[in-house]
């Protein structure tokens, strides 16, 4: 037996022997049987004192000759090492430490036995070292909390989970066999033990009937796990929680909260919601279970209501899907049944409040006129003349119960052919009807128009007419092409292909009728048509030639109505010298055109006289622009119609009259206060501090000729003076020092030397025969 504590009284371990001492090689000995060293049991977690002597080796020849021992292996040379050394005097063996079995359980050695100078003196043995198990370790549950569920209703005996708690000691022995038991349930509804648990396996099962989720949703269980077979005087324990939800099932069934709902709709709306029906439902919220479905089962026939279901509030909202009619339902008696989107659950009885009476009143509202037939169609043959009476397009009102009074009016008519009698509604022509305008489309023309009451509010509807318009022969065929070309030599392949076409509508149209006027009698003797299908003819020459020209060829074509209408078109032809592939050439064509040698003569003619009056004005231009720019600037006032010298006849007061600041006119003596102005300070009509340019030095005695010259230089000497702009407000001409420089005229005759001669002023004409009469008339003046 092994033993589970420490040997009072270690044992001696000896080699094992093969031969006996002194032996010889020809005498043979039974050898003895080696001894099985049993294993050496040292129990864990012991408290010492360490270093503890587990064994002692020993050999035989330790009294022959000096021994030494030693250990080899796990736990002595080899990690963990130290655990376990030997005296290698004594061969006593010690443990070190104390051991965990969950750690190592067990360690395998070896004992070696060498003489004093190394040599092997005995075969190695075996040494099995095993840890004995305590009861040191708690059991451990996976997880501290544990969820698990099961459905209301469930019968007892379901499985609801499993808890599992593992124990690191032996589980061969008591010291890690884990037994369960629960501890607690909360809550104790209907009964404080609800559930059991199979204390070996940990699982967890209904022990009794009466769950319901309306009632507790969650129960909490705490499980304890108990090592030593569930000894509680022995074995070491822990607890764990199992959280246990009861899941739900449809044993609930949907009820209305009142047993009649009532509810009003305007006629005519869609999409409007009555009234709203509530119901309740103990199942789980927002689940299958839960979700409520509504049906109508009776009192709607005809499909005017549905019942959509809140996916919130789970209400039941009753909506209009179909226009209903105040004047054929004054009112709805509805039977409404809710169910669960989820069925039943087996055994569960449905209760009567789930079925309730809606009673939905229906309020009148002013309708529009309603059209009984819309479109209205009618034939009529075209042509039909205006003040015709078509039809009575009258509209009825659907408020029967009140008497309301209808109006019409026209809404649409894209030729404006109809008119409406406003207080009946009949359809009468204002202009002829044509079926080939372009506002019939396949021989349909449509108008729209407005029938309103006088409710409050108005209402007002639409009806559409359409009016078929039968053909009748009115347009006559027209032929095409108007012009065509033809060589003036008859060839198989000169020809001309003519198309008749007709407005009209089968069978007013073809096949048509082609042919040539009798008269005048060159027609038909230098051509002739023949119709190549219903709608086609072919004109070609009858002579083999005709002179090279414009022909205008009337044909007639006439349609296939009753009677038949018939049409002279006039084709041009132009008939023309043709190469040999039959095209028309350039002479020919000049020559078909029909102009004549005479005629091009008289056109050049035309076109020389017109160069030659072009180049006559030319020339009468140029030489009138010579005399205008030779004429001399000073004229006859009467010859001068220009308007840039004015002639008021009124001389005032000279300047001592007038009240005048002419200092603003006055050159200042000194440009310091120009200077000393700062930057952008300076008017545009002071003059510039630069140097005065210098202009043109003009004669002391100027003579008539030289005026113009005198304006000329003056505007050259402004243009090239850096100093004009923007000092172009005030252009100083001539500087004659201090004092203003527009003095008087009296001037002229201030000087007292009186030798000036003032003759010359009569020659420069009348315009200064004035200043000649003052002061050129001699002393006597």
């Amino acid at each position: 037996m092994l033993s589970r504590v420490w040997e009072s009284q270690p044992r001696v371990i000896k080699f094992s022997r093969r031969h006996q001492r002194g032996s010889s090689a020809n005498s043979l000995r039974r050898q003895k049987r080696d001894w099985v060293i049993p294993p050496i049991n040292v129990p864990e977690n012991s408290r010492g004192p360490f270093p503890h002597m587990l064994v002692r080796i020993r050999s035989d020849q330790d009294k022959d000759v000096g021994i030494r021992y030693s250990i080899t292996g796990a736990g002595a040379d080899q990690p963990p090492s130290g655990i376990y050394n030997i005296d290698p005097i004594s061969g006593n063996m010690f443990v070190t430490q104390p051991l965990d079995r969950e750690e190592r359980a067990s360690f395998h050695l070896r004992a070696h036995a060498v003489d004093m100078n190394g040599n092997k003196v005995e075969n190695p043995i075996d040494l099995y070292i095993y840890v004995i198990d305590m009861n040191d370790n708690r059991p451990e549950f996976q997880n501290q909390v544990y969820n698990g569920s099961v459905a209301e209703g469930s019968k007892p005996g379901s499985s609801v989970m499993q808890v599992t708690a593992t124990d690191s000691d032996d589980s061969t022995t008591a010291n890690g066999m884990v037994r369960y038991r629960i501890l607690s349930q909360t809550p104790h509804s209907p009964i404080p033990n609800m559930f059991t648990i199979n204390s070996e396996t940990g699982d967890i099962v209904t022990v009794a009937a009466g769950l319901d989720r309306e009632k507790v949703s969650q129960y909490t269980i705490i499980v304890q796990a108990t090592d030593m077979e569930g000894n509680l005087n022995f074995g070491l324990s822990n607890t764990a929680t199992a959280l246990i939800s009861i899941t739900d099932i449809n044993d609930n069934p949907p009820e209305l909260t009142v047993r009649t709902f009532s509810g009003e709709v305007p006629e005519n709306k869609v999409n409007v919601v009555v009234t709203n029906l509530t119901v309740v439902d103990r199942d789980q919220p927002h689940s299958p279970n839960w979700n409520a479905v509504y049906r109508i089962v009776s009192g709607d026939p005809s499909g005017h209501f549905t019942i959509r279901t809140n996916p919130i509030t789970n209400e039941g909202m009753l909506t209009v899907v179909k226009p209903v009619d105040f004047e054929m339902n004054r009112a709805f008696m509805l039977t409404v049944v809710v169910s669960n989107q989820a069925h039943l659950a087996s055994g569960i009885q449905s209760s009567l409040q789930s079925t309730a009476g809606v009673t939905i009143s229906v309020q009148d509202v002013n309708e529009p006129p309603v059209f009984p037939v819309n479109p209205k169609t009618i034939r009529f043959e075209e042509g039909v003349p205006a003040g015709t009476t078509l039809t009575v397009f009258a509209a009825q009102d659907p408020d029967h119960f009140i008497h309301q009074i209808v109006r019409y009016s026209k809404l649409s008519d894209p030729a404006n052919w109809l008119k409406i009698n406003r207080t009946n509604g009949q359809i009468t022509t204002m202009a002829l009807l044509d079926r080939e305008s372009m506002y019939v489309k396949n021989n349909m023309y449509e108008a729209t128009f407005l029938a309103y009451d006088n409710g409050s509010p108005q209402a007002s509807g639409t009806g559409t007419l359409q009016i078929y318009l039968i053909d009748v022969n009115d347009n006559a065929p027209v032929l095409i092409p108007k012009e065509a070309q033809i060589c003036e030599r008859a060839r198989p392949n000169s020809r001309i292909n003519i198309t008749a076409s007709d407005a009209d509508a089968e069978p007013n149209v073809g096949p048509f009728v082609f042919e040539l006027p009798s008269f005048p009698a060159s027609i038909r003797r230098n051509w002739t048509i023949s119709r190549l299908s219903g709608d086609y003819a072919q004109l070609r020459l009858r002579i083999p030639y005709l002179e090279a020209g414009v022909y205008v060829i009337p044909v007639i074509v006439s349609d296939s109505g009753n009677p038949p209408l018939s049409n002279r078109s006039m084709i041009r032809i132009k008939v023309c010298p043709c190469d040999n592939n039959g095209d028309c050439s350039a002479t020919g064509a000049v020559a078909a055109a029909g102009l004549g040698t005479g005629a091009i003569i008289a056109i050049l003619i035309c076109i020389i006289i017109l160069l030659s009056m072009v180049l006559l004005f030319v020339v009468w231009m140029k030489r009138r622009e010579k005399e205008r720019q030779a004429k001399p600037l000073l004229i006859d006032p009467e010859d001068d119609v220009r308007d840039n010298i004015l002639k008021y006849d009124e001389e005032g007061g000279g300047e001592e009259d007038q009240d005048y600041d002419l200092s603003q006119l006055q050159q200042p003596e000194s440009l310091d206060h120009i200077i000393s102005k700062p930057t952008g300070v300076r008017r545009v009509d002071e003059r510039p501090v630069i140097a005065e340019s210098q202009y043109p030095v003009r004669p002391s005695m100027p003579h008539p000729g030289d005026i113009g010259d005198f304006i000329n230089d003056g505007l050259r000497a402004a243009d090239n003076d850096p100093t004009a702009p923007p000092y172009d407000s005030l252009l100083v001409f001539d500087y004659e020092g201090s004092g203003s420089t527009a003095g008087s005229v009296s001037s002229l005759n201030s000087t007292s030397s009186g030798d000036q001669d003032y003759d010359y002023l009569n020659d420069w004409g009348p315009r200064f025969k004035k200043l000649a009469d003052l002061y050129g008339g001699g002393e006597d003046d």
